[in-house]
């Protein structure tokens, strides 16, 4: 698998900062959520506030715990990757530090946020979407 395929999507959704006040082309862009992409059969629901990462709901809730955790480490180890516990979890490159993915739980949703220029971003959100699915469900 590749990179995600939603990379010119992410970046038709920034702007420049001297549009930043233009109301008329932060509308235009809006009009772009109309119709979301898809990746792994996963819709795009968002971009990450500081990093700009492309979010994806996942399928089900996640209730963090014991097996999930040490799921989501399992994947992480195959793709080169540690985890940081922060106020949820990231999976950061061995190799440089460099985050690669995101995974929050609320309480109606999980996301899956991955780096869109990550050689393996696509790979590693379909490992993470199974891996994470909840036992039997």
């Amino acid at each position: 698998m590749t990179k995600l395929t939603v990379g010119p999507y992410v970046a038709s959704m920034k702007t420049s900062p001297a549009q930043v006040r233009d109301r008329h082309a932060f509308l235009t862009r809006a009009r772009l959520r109309d119709d979301v992409p898809h990746v792994a059969g996963l819709p795009l629901v968002g971009l990450g506030g500081s990093c700009g990462k492309p979010a994806f709901l996942l399928p089900y809730l996640i209730r963090w715990d014991e097996a999930n955790t040490q799921a989501l480490e399992t994947v992480g180890a195959e793709f080169g990757c540690f985890v940081e516990y922060g106020a949820y979890p990231h999976l950061k490159l061995e190799d440089g530090g460099q985050e690669v993915a995101a995974v929050q739980d609320w309480s109606n949703m999980g996301m899956v946020f991955i780096r869109p220029g990550y050689e393996r971003g696509e790979e590693l959100l379909v490992r993470l979407r199974d891996a994470l699915a909840p036992a039997g469900g």
